[in-house]
């Protein structure tokens, strides 16, 4: 486990259950999938759901664990990872959240739920440029989203890209964080676009 791995918000709004479905491997393109250690990928990822797909996933196995307002899943994404459900009240209102923990990491629920509490409870609707990001890799489908293969500079290899409208030079492939403000806004839902830019703590 490297504890220096963000707790990341990687969807706004409330994922149903196919969208949760497919968010649950995000990273299904990433190239030699399951030859790397790809643990890195999803420690620390979260996101909402509805309570139909959290009450639907408590059925779907008995779970690994039930603690109090979270629960975690028999079934592993690999060694120690696996999806972490949870039942929070933020302001007085009962939401739901599914996030990745890595439980050769004791505290790593608790982090997880304590990370979501605190950004849920923010004052003001706002985004981090990274939370953006993370909306549109989420967002986008398959089709206009991937990774950067052996025609790339070696040291952009292997990284994240999304289908863009570049003037002057129709849609291109760009990498996913060089994605300048102009393309992260017309990348994002209207209802988005205008939110604060929060600095991440």
């Amino acid at each position: 486990m490297n504890p220096a791995l963000p707790i990341r918000k990687i969807y706004q709004g409330i994922a149903n259950r196919q969208q949760a479905f497919r968010m649950f491997d995000r990273h299904a393109q990433r190239p030699n999938r399951w030859q790397n250690d790809d643990n890195d990928l999803f420690v620390g990822e979260w996101f909402e759901i509805d309570r139909e797909s959290h009450d639907y996933m408590m059925n779907v196995l008995p779970p690994l664990w039930m603690r109090g307002d979270m629960f975690a899943m028999r079934e592993f994404l690999s060694d120690s990872i696996t999806s972490i459900f949870l039942s929070l009240t933020i302001d007085g209102r009962l939401r739901y959240f599914h996030g990745y923990c890595d439980l050769a990491d004791r505290g790593s629920p608790d982090r997880m739920k304590a990370a979501i509490i605190e950004r849920e409870s923010w004052p003001v609707h706002a985004m981090t440029r990274d939370e953006r990001l993370e909306h549109i890799w989420s967002s986008t489908h398959d089709d206009y989203r991937g990774y950067t293969g052996e025609t790339w500079p070696e040291d952009q290899q292997g990284k994240r890209t999304v289908l863009v409208y570049c003037r002057g030079r129709g849609t291109t492939l760009k990498l996913l964080d060089q994605l300048n403000d102009l393309e992260i806004a017309a990348k994002l839902p209207v209802h988005l676009r205008d939110l604060t830019e929060a600095v991440a703590a």
